[in-house]
């Protein structure tokens, strides 16, 4: 079985959805699946060029593979007889983005056109799709919602499960992820401004932009927290990660409204540490709990600050919220021998 994954390769840009797909041809080829990973250059601005990015979907000719597997807009449109989708997400700003006037497409009558046409794209191309999974329930509800559709859920699977471990507590916040606005590491470093404990934080991550980092660093220099807050930019090596979630107090992720619950949830979990998010939050708050495996708090700095210092003057509890985290990702049973059966069509993938 000759497999193609596809990824849209947006220049300089990397953050789940890429991990996703270099990690599920890995693991296919861990399994003697003879799996490659093509990645297509892309653009989403100006809208308008959306329209061209659908039409080279259409044309590409991948029939030398058994099996095309797509995630995200326009890949998975690709014209194959075999295709089968492991839903990331649509393109939101033809669908519930839109509906709240967030969208990036103009809402004139060339606007219109072209939400139109996605949805036309978008509908064909899931109807000749042999199956189609989505990461997280979010994902199913807006597929169910807008495209009449009703598919199972195949959250993502951890990678380089081994490298996290619980290793103590070294008494910071850790945020780990892609860095970026809709990331919102700004209002964590803004939360650190209000706290009235010694916890520290860790920031680390590929930026989105050299606009992102000025961002950042400035708001740590005007808010003179350059001995309690670390920054770490960039593409940084997976033990680097896993050391700084292995040793923190707790990990905070607050991303707007984010479809999946992001891997930086579930290594904390792996690694028996609570995580601190935020009630709008999306997908994350499928497991995080309040109370129970982490903290849910309103999207402001000093909401925020007082869980950090919860979680700091409280250990003992932190510590249970990060087992009973563990405990909760364990149960769901969520692991690629699954994953890769069930995109796949397999009983079994080994």
């Amino acid at each position: 079985m000759k497999v193609a994954v596809i990824n849209g390769q947006v220049p300089f840009v990397w953050g789940g959805a890429e991990e996703m797909a270099v990690n599920f041809v890995r693991e296919m080829r861990h399994r003697a699946i003879d799996a490659h990973l093509v990645r297509i250059p892309m653009r989403w601005e100006p809208p308008a060029r959306l329209a061209t990015e659908m039409q080279i979907s259409q044309m590409l000719d991948l029939d030398h593979y058994d099996v095309v597997i797509g995630s995200k807009f326009p890949n998975y449109g690709i014209q194959h007889r075999n295709m089968r989708i492991w839903l990331v997400h649509q393109y939101r700003q033809a669908y519930d983005l839109w509906d709240a006037g967030q969208s990036n497409i103009p809402n004139d009558a060339a606007g219109v056109a072209l939400r139109d046409q996605i949805r036309r794209f978008d509908a064909e191309a899931f109807g000749r799709a042999k199956q189609i999974a989505c990461i997280s329930h979010p994902v199913s509800e807006r597929l169910s919602t807008y495209m009449g559709i009703d598919a199972p859920v195949n959250p993502l699977p951890v990678n380089d499960e081994h490298l996290f471990k619980d290793c103590g507590n070294d008494g910071y916040i850790f945020a780990g992820g892609r860095i970026n606005g809709a990331k919102r590491q700004a209002m964590i470093i803004d939360a650190m401004a209000h706290v009235r404990s010694s916890v520290k934080l860790i920031i680390a991550g590929p930026p989105e932009s050299e606009a992102d980092v000025t961002a950042l660093m400035s708001k740590v220099e005007s808010l003179d927290l350059k001995d309690r807050v670390k920054l770490d930019f960039g593409f940084l090596p997976r033990e680097t990660i896993a050391n700084y979630v292995n040793n923190a107090l707790a990990c905070a992720y607050i991303p707007f409204l984010e479809d999946s619950y992001g891997y930086v949830t579930v290594e904390a979990y792996l690694s028996s540490k609570p995580v601190i998010t935020t009630n709008d939050a999306g997908g994350v708050l499928e497991i995080v709990k309040h109370g129970v495996t982490g903290c849910v708090v309103s999207p402001d700095p000093k909401s925020l600050a007082d869980a950090f210092d919860d979680m700091f003057t409280n250990v003992q509890a932190a510590r249970t919220m990060g087992s009973a985290g563990r405990e909760a990702w364990r149960s769901l049973g969520f692991n690629w021998d699954n994953s890769i059966a069930t995109i796949l069509g397999l009983e079994s993938c080994r």
